[in-house]
């Protein structure tokens, strides 16, 4: 599996809210997670075109990640503009 349980932990550590490896259900660090994950199913869906499951999953992976976003912009909005700055994510 390309998402071990180190490097899920290390994306936790790194962009968590509280910036410890427990916070995993902050929006930064789910944000974070579902990013990583989008940019693997975009590489892998570059070289096979024809993989309807993971295009299905990936569109799932994004409207998740944009319904976390506009959460984000509605509760507090200098730390929805630190993420999009922080993942390089555009809007």
């Amino acid at each position: 599996m390309y998402l071990y349980k180190e490097l899920k932990s290390e994306i936790f550590e790194k962009y968590g809210h509280q910036h410890s490896q427990n916070d995993t259900g902050s929006p930064e660090a789910q944000i974070a997670l579902f990013t990583y994950r989008i940019k693997h199913l975009t590489e892998h869906l570059k070289e096979h075109k024809k993989d309807t499951s993971t295009r299905l999953g990936l569109q799932r992976l994004v409207g998740k990640r944009r319904r976390l976003l506009d959460y984000l912009k509605r509760t507090d909005i200098e730390r929805y503009r630190a993420v999009l700055k922080e993942q390089g994510i555009r809007k």
